[in-house]
């Protein structure tokens, strides 16, 4: 996930290599379950090298969250972009669309639930909630919608995360049918493919 357009050193690759190592890492087993020495052997650097950059895995796992809410409001950005005209709810519709575009990397996902998680840890909680209004005053400035359809988007992206963790999707229960109408889930084989 390094960013495009941009010429980095060996050490701001190496740094860029870790962040996205320590997504799919904490994404798969969760911060308390993690081991530095999984996030180093799956970047291809040395734990020592790791630490070197990132001297805890607080301040790790919290580069990782915040790496993932910049690439949530990049995808709103891009939603946001794809509106016809300037209708609050057609920019919050777009936003919503690629998000859900955006989870399909389930990386992403899991990372926030496991945050959720480990907001027992004060970083970790001053990471959420930085983030959560990181993408709430995006969503609120960019589409000019008034506070309760923001307040509704925001919900549900939480809903959507419930549908994706439990593949809701075309699941035949009469309650799931409940939570997931109207609702649009593109999966991951759904999706063009690029390189």
């Amino acid at each position: 996930m390094a960013r495009r357009g941009i010429a980095l050193s060996t050490s701001d690759a190496r740094r860029e290599a870790v962040v996205d190592s320590a997504i799919t890492e904490f994404a798969r087993t969760g911060y308390h379950g993690t081991p530095i020495n999984t996030v180093a052997a799956n970047a291809g650097i040395s734990p020592a090298y790791v630490f070197k950059l990132f001297p805890s895995k607080v301040e790790l796992f919290v580069a990782a969250l915040d790496r993932c809410f910049e690439l949530v409001e990049q995808a709103m950005a891009t939603g946001a972009a794809c509106a016809t005209g300037t209708d609050p709810e057609a920019v919050l519709h777009e936003m919503g669309g690629a998000y859900a575009e955006l989870i399909t990397d389930k990386r992403l996902l899991m990372l926030q639930v496991h945050a959720q998680s480990a907001t027992d840890i004060p970083a970790i909680a001053d990471a959420v909630r930085d983030g959560l209004a990181r993408i709430t005053t995006y969503a609120k400035t960019r589409s000019g919608a008034p506070d309760d359809r923001v307040q509704n988007f925001i919900a549900y992206g939480q809903l959507c995360h419930l549908i994706t963790t439990l593949e809701l999707d075309g699941h035949d229960s009469p309650w799931a049918a409940i939570l997931t109408a109207g609702i649009r889930h593109p999966h991951a084989h759904d999706l063009p493919v690029t390189k």
